[in-house]
């Protein structure tokens, strides 16, 4: 079955052009052009969403904040917007990717392949990735099939970070959903956690990338 892909695009002749892109390449396209559908729109059931920014009728980024509440399902951005601010905070918002305009129809492709790759493997709860086996409900870890003994807060954040591989995750989320609420967790307690998970992965360490200004991602293709 082809991966289903919602395309957020109000530019006719750009819409146009992607689309038949992309279901040349395969894949199977939803089209919409107004900001206000796209956020009456059921994510579930799509592999990835390229969303354009300036819509009619909402604001790319507050369909990325409805899509975030509801679905992990990966997101490109396109915006004719070079501000950095944008890139920024829609990566801070949970964005995968950020196109921008004018692109080469081969680079969104490929960009588009990139994130459909699925390195991550799921099954009866474990998730699979470079040399990772994460256990969530028997809440172990494995890095290439060493045992690797981790505190809630360690496991959490890699769980966290295994979930969207390659995509940033922001560093306030990541506070607030992963540390320890009693504690009052800031941005600098997250740094220590991530300094000791780093350690405990061993050879695996290079995996867990910062992303300056933004948060943190694991990397699937990074190398020790």
């Amino acid at each position: 079955m082809a991966d289903r892909i919602l395309l957020v695009e109000d530019d006719d002749a750009l819409g146009r052009q992607v689309r038949g892109q992309l279901t040349d390449a395969g894949y199977d396209v939803r089209w919409l052009i107004d900001g206000a559908a796209a956020l009456r729109e059921d994510f579930a059931g799509y592999s990835l969403v390229v969303l354009d920014l300036m819509l009619p009728g909402a604001y790319g980024l507050d369909i990325l904040k409805r899509l975030r509440a509801q679905s992990d399902v990966p997101v490109l951005i396109l915006s004719a917007r070079h501000d950095t601010h944008d890139k920024v905070r829609s990566l801070e918002l949970g964005a995968d990717d950020f196109v921008t305009k004018p692109f080469w129809p081969e680079e969104l492709l490929a960009r588009v392949r990139t994130r459909l790759r699925r390195p991550v493997l799921q099954r009866a709860g474990v998730l699979e990735v470079a040399g990772l086996e994460i256990d969530v409900e028997a809440r172990s870890v494995r890095a290439a099939g060493r045992l690797l003994d981790l505190t809630r807060v360690e496991f959490d954040l890699l769980t966290a970070l295994a979930r969207r591989p390659g995509a940033a995750i922001d560093r306030t989320w990541l506070v607030d959903n992963v540390l320890d609420p009693d504690r009052e967790g800031t941005e600098r307690t997250l740094d220590v956690h991530v300094s000791r998970l780093r350690k405990k992965l061993g050879e695996h360490a290079a995996l867990v990338q910062t992303v300056w200004g933004v948060g943190y991602r694991l990397n699937p293709d990074a190398t020790a």
